[in-house]
């Protein structure tokens, strides 16, 4: 007697979630730390990194504006861009993880 098709897909999804809860380690504060340093340094680093720049333009390159604060608020805003795809990334990945609907399947 054979099983129905049925229950080989519930019992691959069974076995497939059990094999994912098997390899997933707990939640760390290490990592929420690392998380934390990640988005700091994406926007710390543009930002500095503009004021450097803006400053040896005004040197340079006097204008009437001043190039710091403009390349200040550009780094700024590369680096919010960066970190907030980085955030959306993350958070994209932890849903593939779940694979919700295999669950939805299950009952």
């Amino acid at each position: 007697m054979t099983r129905p098709p049925q229950a080989e897909d519930r019992i691959r999804r069974q076995a497939r979630r059990l094999d994912k809860a098997r390899r997933r380690t707990g939640f760390s504060p290490l990592q929420g730390l690392g998380a934390l340093g990640v988005i700091g340094w994406s926007v710390a680093l543009p930002t500095v990194g503009g004021a450097l720049l803006g400053i040896w333009l005004d040197k340079v390159s006097p204008r009437d504006f001043s190039w710091t604060i403009a390349l200040m608020l550009g780094g700024l805003a590369i680096g919010v861009i960066v970190a907030a795809e980085w955030v959306f990334k993350q958070g994209r990945a932890l849903k593939m993880e779940e694979t919700p609907e295999e669950e939805n399947n299950d009952v």
